[in-house]
């Protein structure tokens, strides 16, 4: 059974940083793409919009223009983790972060496996 679990939300001040988590289980991250998506306050789930990315062809790695230079996702094959590194957290960063085995950066993600997310709220 494919799982996959977050951690590591919380609040922070305006240009703080946090470092998100993603442990799966049931598959090998390596097999294919992983990608972090996030939903802001009041937002319906059809516009989870996606933030960073690992391709599951290339293994490159792709960010959304509104977190490029300040978010870092990185992936550790042995643990079977991925992560993401958030600095200079804005206001605007608050949202419950997903991570999927999917990518969707500027586009609707295809059917994949979701976590139950966890909430990043940036305030002062």
């Amino acid at each position: 059974q494919v799982q996959l679990v977050e951690s590591g939300g919380g609040l922070v001040q305006p240009g703080g940083s946090l470092r998100l988590s993603c442990v799966a289980s049931g598959f090998n991250l390596d097999s294919g793409a992983i990608g972090w998506f996030r939903q802001a306050p009041g937002t319906p789930d059809k516009e989870r919009e996606g933030v960073a990315c690992i391709s599951g062809s290339d293994g490159s790695t792709r960010y959304d223009d509104s977190v490029k230079g300040r978010f870092t996702m990185s992936r550790d094959s042995i643990k079977n983790m991925a992560y993401l590194q958030m600095n200079s957290l804005k206001p605007e960063d608050t949202a419950v972060y997903y991570c999927a085995t999917v990518c969707g950066i500027g586009y609707v993600p295809g059917i994949g496996h979701w976590g139950q997310g966890t909430q990043v709220t940036v305030s002062a």
